[in-house]
């Protein structure tokens, strides 16, 4: 953070800034605390003020170059202390922005670490190490247990199973044997696969990863508070303005004292500094309300945006679910003996020795239960198959039901095909080479998803919708558990950016809700973006505009209505604001403003609308928020 000049620069300028109001409010010597404001607006404001000359240049007029002349103008005639305010504030802003910007960056750079830098590249005569940028399409290159993978490519020999969790988001490895796609930076298992690549290193799906979510990072980068559009048009007819009064009046024979101050009156009560506090302390006040009940938002633009939102469209493992396969179901086989606590006795005792994602639920499941775990002996454990052990003289298997099921298994197959169509992973137990049952594994929902459905509806008036790269059955199955029908199932990365940009090409502002880094370029191109905070990739967090950093999902409708609140005062503030400024110029116009006056009126209407925003900062603002309606939040 330090090696940014702006949080350098915006440092400064705080602590010159407080250390001179506490100087003047001590009664300490006026040059001290002159000085010490003074100092101040040139650390925080030189660089905004030469960024507004270089925009000037080119007949633009920044909005930061007014609010440093105003700044100016206020120390001009006294007013040091609100000029330094206004510094200050700029200063903190552009900080902050830089921050964003610079974690955004790092962390796309940092998801090139996902795929390995070097593979074993297959020759005829044996292998060698390379880098992974110079494999070509046709390459063989052998991954081994363990090993992330080197390149997109097919599988041609051997079987192993995957955590692939990075580019589909799927919360358990996936079975891969000859013929199977996987992609670079995914996380081999077991096994050891013999990989042809069929991508360059420049097009994997993780480098169209770091290119999206650059290209749409980017993008939104550029956005700006409503306001500030304003301000712009507003500051060159109040430049405009300011010098009319002044050049004016001299060209007919005024006098060159009373027409300055004349000017700098209407400079200082036609600034835009009371519409900039009548923004800004009530999206700061909703951002602090929601960061003290687990919500980050990154910004003042991400609380405008969260206003707007019309639709939200959720990632499925780890964010409507807990991303932790659970044992789901028991169905121990009739005729062979053995009940359902026995049977997961049994292949808890089995997997005890296993790291698989599989074999640690199954243990899980077992100690829930308060069984306990038998020795086993020669343990095995086969890539793609499963493990094999002896637990009381028994021989255990627990595994795939492809591998593990003959044809004439017709009972197990029947079982398995239950279980797999209502959205399970399903794990065959065999005592002494007979299937005795079928385990039925799933990802368990949040408890509060499906009331979280409900209440996004009539928030926004629009169903969420479900985009996850999970296969249809496991998707549909959730769906239904939580109530969503709009799903969308099997997803890479860049299918979930085309779905977003397919609802917002219908007029939707679409929020996306995910935690990994298969959902970052759709958490980037979103309207508005919100990362998981508890288990998120640091990319997804860095990406998205806001998190939820204690992984509470009603937050998020909370905050939503939140934010349509702040934006409301916000409009509330705005009418107090300009009624304050069109009074005090049209009595500068057409009477004799006296300048106390003017500033009184001009920093009164500021302290009232500023202190109308801190009414977010309330522990029922939040309550309201989170009971609120579409129709009254």
């Amino acid at each position: 953070m330090w090696v940014l000049p702006e949080v350098r620069w915006a440092s400064a300028a705080t602590v010159l800034f407080l250390v001179g109001s506490l100087v003047q409010v001590a009664d300490g010597p006026s040059w001290l605390w002159w000085g010490l404001y003074l100092t101040c607006y040139v650390t925080g404001g030189w660089e905004p003020g030469w960024a507004g000359l270089q925009a000037l240049w080119e007949r633009k007029l920044d909005v930061d170059l007014l609010m440093v002349l105003a700044a100016i103008g206020a120390a001009a005639i006294g007013q040091v202390f609100d000029g330094g305010l206004l510094i200050v504030i700029f200063a903190i802003s552009g900080a902050l922005e830089a921050i964003a910007t610079k974690r955004t960056e790092d962390s796309v750079r940092g998801l090139l670490d996902l795929a390995p830098e070097r593979a074993a590249r297959l020759t005829g005569v044996g292998e060698e190490i390379v880098d992974t940028a110079v494999l070509r399409v046709g390459d063989l290159i052998v991954v081994r247990p363990g090993e992330r993978i080197g390149g997109d490519g097919e599988v041609v020999e051997g079987s192993s199973d995957v955590d692939q969790a990075s580019i589909t988001g799927e919360s358990l490895p996936v079975d891969k044997t000859a013929g199977d796609e996987v992609f670079a930076g995914t996380l081999n298992g077991t096994g050891v696969l013999r990989v042809r690549i069929t991508r360059p290193a420049e097009d994997t799906v993780i480098a169209r990863i770091v290119a999206m979510v650059a290209e749409a990072s980017a993008t939104k980068a550029r956005t700006q508070l409503f306001i500030e559009k304003i301000e712009q048009r507003y500051s060159i007819g109040m430049v405009a303005a300011t010098v009319a009064l002044f050049v004016i009046p001299l060209l007919f024979g005024a006098a060159f004292e009373p027409t300055l101050l004349r000017a700098m009156t209407f400079m200082i009560v036609a600034s835009p500094c009371a519409v900039v506090l009548a923004t800004m302390p009530p999206l700061l006040s909703a951002i602090a309300n929601a960061g003290r009940h687990g919500v980050l938002v990154k910004s003042a633009v991400v609380l405008e945006r969260l206003g707007a939102i019309t639709r939200v469209a959720f990632d499925k493992t780890g964010t409507l679910t807990e991303g932790t396969p659970r044992v789901a179901e028991i169905r121990a086989l009739p005729g062979t003996g053995i009940t359902g606590t026995e049977l997961l006795a049994l292949a808890a005792a089995a997997e005890h020795p296993s790291e698989h994602p599989l074999g640690r639920a199954v243990v899980a499941a077992a100690r829930d239960a308060g069984i306990a775990l038998r020795p086993a002996g020669d343990f095995t454990s086969a890539p793609g198959r499963g493990v094999s052990a002896r637990v009381d003289g028994r021989g255990i298997e627990v595994g795939s039901p492809l591998r593990l099921l003959d044809d004439d298994h017709d009972q197990a197959r029947v079982t398995v095909a239950e279980l797999e169509d209502a959205g399970n992973t399903a794990v065959v137990v065999l005592v002494d080479g007979l299937p005795a049952g079928v385990l039925g594994l799933s990802d368990r929902v949040r408890p509060a998803a499906a009331a979280t459905m409900n209440r996004l509806t009539e928030l926004t008036g629009s169903e969420p919708v479900l985009l996850t790269g999970d296969n249809r059955r496991a998707a549909a199955r959730l769906a239904g558990e939580v109530g969503i029908t709009d799903v969308r199932a099997g997803l890479l990365p860049q299918d979930k950016v085309a779905a977003v940009r397919e609802l917002e090409a219908r007029g939707a502002k679409v929020m996306v809700v995910g935690d990994g880094v298969n959902d970052a370029p759709a958490l980037a191109a979103a309207h508005t973006g919100v990362a998981m905070g508890r288990g998120g990739s640091d990319l997804a967090l860095d990406t998205a505009d806001a998190v939820v950093t204690r992984d509470e999902l009603a937050a998020i409708p909370a905050v939503i209505g939140l934010a349509r609140r702040a934006r409301r005062l916000v409009i509330a503030n705005l009418i107090i604001a300009a009624g304050f400024i069109g009074v005090l110029v049209v009595w500068d116009l057409v009477g004799h403003l006296p300048l106390p006056l003017g500033v009184a009126g001009h920093e009164g209407s500021t302290v009232l609308v500023g202190l109308n925003g801190l009414r977010l900062l309330r522990k029922s603002a939040w309550r309201r928020a989170a009971s609120s309606t579409g129709g009254k939040s």
